[in-house]
């Protein structure tokens, strides 16, 4: 089960970022397909957005496509140095962004009540359970009144899966508990989609959250989606072919 050691060695030291995360969009035949048949379609009522905040950002991989909706300030918080000195340098020509190293714990740097939405995709599936209970308090802190959080995390545990944890998922994270992290919080979960990712079980899931004061408060929608993945493979035999238009 990965720990705060495992992230901070994996992705500050032994991992191979020469293809700046691309390798991960693969099977949405890349970044731009993915960002826009998967990403900006359960995105787009929330963008554009006047302060954003990212975690894990990586090698920006999301950071890119993110700043152009963007209108004010843009702030991402990895716990990888070789991360945020990378963005620092590929994104120096952004008057708006800031980028900061935490312990994978804090976010004692980031402003309270400032972000309009957070977002996290395709890196907090590896943080334990104890770090989103650590997490969840602050980000709603962080988020202002009528802010919404969107957070790609685990659903292994509740996910009945018997294949090995080749994705290295956190083991003892599920939907159902990160919502209740949120509630205990004083936040309210609005939307959760627990999908199958390379996998047939539902081993991930989305959140999406607010405060608990926001002027409007849905009913929370709960979407259990088999078809994740065979969403990607129709948006890379489709879509992706658009983007290599030059």
């Amino acid at each position: 089960m990965p720990d705060l050691a495992w992230n901070k060695s994996c992705w500050d030291s032994d991992y191979d970022w020469s293809w700046r995360g691309e390798e991960w969009s693969e099977a949405w035949g890349g970044s731009e397909a993915q960002w826009f048949g998967c990403l900006y379609p359960r995105l787009h009522r929330f963008l554009p957005v006047e302060n954003l905040l990212e975690i894990a950002p990586g090698f920006g991989r999301w950071t890119r496509y993110l700043l152009e909706y963007v209108q004010g300030r843009y702030t991402g918080v990895d716990l990888s140095l070789a991360c945020v000195d990378y963005c620092k340098e590929r994104f120096s020509g952004s008057s708006n962004t800031t980028f900061l190293v935490n312990d994978g714990l804090s976010l004692d740097s980031v402003e309270d009540g400032l972000f309009h939405l957070v977002f996290s995709f395709d890196s907090l599936v590896h943080a334990n359970l104890d770090v989103h209970q650590v997490y969840i308090p602050q980000l709603l802190r962080k988020l202002s009144q009528n802010g919404v959080a969107f957070i790609h995390h685990s659903n292994w545990a509740k996910s009945g899966s018997t294949q090995g944890n080749v994705h290295h998922r956190a083991e003892d994270v599920s939907a159902a508990a990160y919502a209740q992290i949120v509630q205990e919080a004083g936040g309210h979960v609005i939307l959760q989609e627990c999908l199958n990712w390379g996998t047939e079980e539902k081993i991930d899931a989305f959140t999406l959250f607010c405060r608990a004061d926001r002027s409007v408060l849905p009913e929370t929608l709960l979407i259990e989606n088999t078809d994740f993945m065979r969403e990607a493979s129709i948006i890379r035999a489709v879509q992706s072919g658009y983007t290599k238009i030059s």
